[in-house]
C-alpha cells in the first residue's frame, strides 16, 4: 500500500518540485495533507492537489491518516517540527541542513530512533541519473585512482525581506550551508570516501545581507582525493554553469548543469586505458571523448520512492539522518576554517 503523506511547509521547493515531481507521481506514495503558515498558500496547494489543508504542524501531525511527513520549512523550524513529527508517530523526511546544529541534528536523530521511526536527509541530487553513473564508474575502478572532483551550484539570490537563507539566525548561514552542502555530498557519494579535512573561503562580495553570498571550500578525503566546492549567491542565473567535475588516473568525467534542480543532462567522459611510463604520459592522441546519456531518473520521485522503500521494507532510508549530521559536522568545519584561516581536520 502507499504511505500516506504529510508536508511542513508547502511552499517553494515542495510545491515547485516535490510534490509535483517526487509525491505525486510516485506510485508507493500518496498526498493526504499539506501544511504551511500562510493560509493563501496553504488553500491553493491543498487545492491544487486533492489535499486536506492545515494551518498549523499540530493539526496536521494530530491526523491519524498521515504515515510520513516532509519537512520543507525554513532551517531553524527543521529540529523542533521533526521531533514533534517523530513523538506523534510519524517517519521524517527533512529538507538539508537538517538541522541549526549539530546538537540539534543528533537529538534529532536520538528522538526518531526512541520512537521507532524513520529519518531521512533529502540529499536528492544522489540520485540524479548522471550522478549515480559516475559513482558507479568511479567504483567499478574505471577512472582509475580518484583523483580530484569539482562540484559548482550557482545562483543570483538578491536580498529578499524574511528571506531565511539570508538570516544567521534563520537559516545558519549563507550559500554554504544552503547550496555548498549538496555539493560536498555529491562529492563524498561519488567518491565512496567521507572529507578527511577541509579550508575555506567566505565572503559578500555583492548582495548585502548577513549571510555569505560566496564560499570556496578545498577539501580533502579520506581515499585521499581532492575537491573543490564553489557555492555562490551573486552570479546570474543565465551565467551559472552548476558543472560536476571527477578527474581520476585514468580520464575525467564532467557534467554541466546535473547540479541543480533539474534531472536532465549528460557525462562528457574521457577514460583511457592504464597509463604505463613516461612515453604514455605524453601521448595527446588517446581516448576519444563520448558522451553518456544515461536514461532520466526523476531525482525528487527516486528519493521519495526510495524513503517509502525503507518504510514498507523495516530498513534504513537511502539517505539516513545520520549522513545529514556528518554534512553538518563538515559544514561546520569549513566554517571554522573560514573563520580562522587553518585547516580543520575531521579525521
Amino acid at each position: 500500500m502507499a504511505v500516506k503523506w504529510g508536508v511542513i511547509g508547502c511552499g517553494g521547493i515542495a510545491d515547485r518540485r516535490t510534490i509535483p515531481e517526487g509525491i505525486m507521481p510516485a506510485s508507493s506514495a500518496e498526498l493526504v495533507a499539506v501544511q504551511d503558515v500562510v493560509a493563501e498558500r496553504v488553500n491553493e496547494v491543498a487545492e491544487k492537489y486533492g489535499a486536506t489543508g492545515y494551518a498549523s504542524v499540530e493539526e496536521l501531525l494530530a491526523d491519524d491518516a498521515v504515515e510520513a511527513v516532509y519537512i520543507a520549512t525554513p532551517t531553524h523550524l527543521h529540529h523542533e517540527q521533526t521531533v514533534a513529527a517523530a513523538r506523534a508517530g510519524k517517519h521524517v523526511l527533512c529538507e538539508k541542513p537538517l538541522a541549526l546544529t549539530v546538537e540539534e541534528c543528533e537529538e534529532s536523530i536520538r528522538v526518531c530512533a526512541e520512537a521507532g521511526v524513520k529519518f531521512g536527509t533529502n540529499f536528492m541530487m544522489r540520485f540524479h541519473a548522471c550522478h549515480s553513473a559516475i559513482r558507479d564508474i568511479v567504483a567499478a575502478g574505471d577512472l582509475g585512482t580518484p583523483v580530484m572532483g569539482r562540484a559548482e551550484l550557482t545562483c543570483w539570490y538578491p536580498p529578499i525581506e524574511g528571506a531565511f537563507r539570508q538570516s544567521q539566525a534563520m537559516g545558519g548561514g549563507g550559500s554554504l550551508i544552503d547550496m555548498g552542502n549538496h555539493c560536498i555530498d555529491l562529492l563524498e557519494f561519488i567518491f565512496g570516501s567521507r572529507v578527511a579535512s577541509v579550508s575555506c573561503f567566505t565572503g559578500h562580495l555583492v548582495q548585502d545581507y548577513e549571510t555569505e553570498d560566496t564560499a570556496l571550500a578545498s577539501l580533502r578525503f579520506e581515499n585521499g582525493a581532492v575537491g573543490i566546492v564553489d557555492a555562490l549567491f551573486n552570479v546570474p542565473d543565465s551565467a551559472a554553469r552548476n558543472m560536476l567535475e571527477v578527474y581520476g588516473s585514468r580520464g575525467s568525467m564532467v557534467t554541466k548543469g546535473t547540479i541543480g534542480q533539474g534531472s536532465t543532462g549528460s557525462i562528457s567522459a574521457v577514460i583511457e586505458g592504464e597509463l604505463q611510463g613516461y612515453d604514455a604520459q605524453q601521448a595527446r592522441g588517446g581516448a576519444a571523448e563520448q558522451i553518456i546519456e544515461p536514461d532520466v531518473v526523476n531525482m525528487y520521485q527516486a528519493a521519495i520512492e526510495g524513503f517509502c522503500a525503507a518504510i514498507e521494507n523495516d530498513t534504513e532510508p537511502p539517505v539516513p539522518g545520520e549522513d545529514g549530521l556528518w554534512s553538518h559536522k563538515v559544514i561546520d568545519a569549513c566554517y571554522e576554517a573560514a573563520r580562522t584561516g587553518v585547516t580543520v581536520n575531521l579525521s
